[in-house]
């Protein structure tokens, strides 16, 4: 894996995170709204949506250079989507970095032919 490759994965991977924690806390904005006279909609529905537009632009870039499978790329889009799926694709794609690293020192070591 080349350098740009594994950034666009590391860039992906932290912004899922805040991602899914902001769309938790918008939904808990939107439930204090209809329930109490607290308001915090338009600023988090802010903030998440500035998330989610960087998480799918890091996606598109991530998909573009891995050249992920097509199942792969809408495994990692549909997670974007559901509350708290931002935090296993974190998981998945930290998991996905380690062993790119892994493979790249054994190649580096001739422990793996290039393929």
């Amino acid at each position: 894996m080349d350098l740009k490759t594994a950034s666009a994965l590391r860039r992906l991977r932290l912004v899922s995170g805040p991602e899914a924690i902001s769309f938790l806390l918008l939904l808990v904005c939107s439930v204090l709204k209809r329930t109490t006279d607290f308001n915090a909609v338009p600023v988090m529905g802010m903030v998440h949506g500035v998330l989610f537009v960087l998480y799918v632009i890091f996606w598109a870039d991530a998909w573009n250079r891995t050249k992920w499978s097509l199942r792969t790329a809408a495994l990692y889009f549909v997670l974007s989507v559901l509350p708290t799926g931002g935090f296993f694709a974190e998981r998945k794609l930290r998991r996905e970095a380690e062993d790119a690293v892994i493979a790249s020192r054994a190649q580096r070591e001739g422990v793996v032919k290039a393929s």
